[in-house]
């Protein structure tokens, strides 16, 4: 059992959770993942470790609710817990030893990017991290990556920081010059853009890949992806990679698999709503207690 010691709300659709994992607070390093369950039955789900506390033997993950095992999960209270917390997971990222880098993050991703641009200034590395949103509401942890170097905040109604998207303020930091890593995690038709963006400048890009998940392993290949032409598991090869060798179109197109199912899962969530409260089944709710 995991129990949850803080929650608090980044924007609209997106909760930070710390949770009690004091083995995996330990030994967590930057890029890498755990797989979450509520409890008995529930989808397994892979969540980024955001940041983690060894001392108090916490780690932080960011949750956007958009289907309903992550609807579930951000229901939880302080006090409740999580059956299941399992890693970490996944290879670590591969980050520059000096130089400057570029850390680009699109909504949730951003989470993703904060302990890249952390351990990279640690390291002594110059950190730039462009992050976007559609409006100011929506753009979240700018504080925490500013104590780790420049921050450009970009918001497309232009309601906040610059008007338009990470990538029109990627290209302007690209022409500046010196730039010589990038790390992107976002949607990833805007991942795709910022690989195609730094392909010309022969800047090296890593990116994250959101690849369906079950068990985190590389035992049910349902993160299968294509990296030149080559079979590759996100969970266990990944979830990084250089981003101007990764299939996108293929990844797109295995991330729309289960659509029809969530969408009737989150639908008979929905149904469940009585008086503005859901209600949960007596086997997750002893669990989460």
């Amino acid at each position: 059992m995991h129990p949850i010691v803080s929650k608090d709300q980044l924007s609209p659709n997106v909760t930070r959770l710390v949770v009690t994992a004091p083995r995996i607070a330990a030994i967590r390093k930057p890029g890498q993942f755990v797989m979450v369950r509520l409890g008995p039955g529930a989808e397994r789900i892979p969540l980024t470790i955001a940041d983690a506390d060894e001392e108090a033997g916490t780690i932080s993950l960011v949750v956007q609710s958009v289907g309903k095992s992550t609807a579930d999960l951000v229901a939880l209270d302080v006090g409740d817990a999580i059956r299941d917390v399992a890693g970490p997971l996944g290879r670590p990222t591969d980050l520059l030893e000096r130089g400057h880098a570029v850390c680009v993050g699109g909504g949730v991703g951003t989470a993703v990017i904060l302990p890249i641009a952390q351990e990279l200034d640690r390291r002594g590395v110059s950190v730039t991290s462009i992050i976007g949103g559609r409006s100011r509401e929506w753009v979240i942890l700018e504080d925490q990556l500013a104590a780790a170097g420049q921050v450009v905040t970009c918001t497309d109604d232009g309601s906040y920081g610059r008007p338009g998207f990470v990538t029109e303020a990627l290209r302007d930091t690209l022409d500046a010059g010196g730039v010589d890593a990038v790390y992107a995690v976002g949607p990833v038709p805007m991942m795709r853009a910022v690989a195609e963006l730094t392909r010309p400048y022969g800047v090296p890009t890593t990116v994250s890949l959101n690849a369906i998940m079950v068990d985190g392993t590389g035992m049910c290949g349902g993160c299968r992806i294509s990296i030149a032409g080559e079979s590759r598991y996100a969970c266990v090869d990944g979830p990084e990679f250089d981003g101007h060798r990764v299939d996108f179109a293929g990844l797109a197109d295995r991330l729309t698999t289960y659509r029809s199912f969530e969408q009737a899962a989150i639908a008979r969530r929905e149904a469940c709503r009585i008086g503005g409260r859901v209600e949960q089944s007596q086997e997750i709710a002893a669990v989460s207690r």
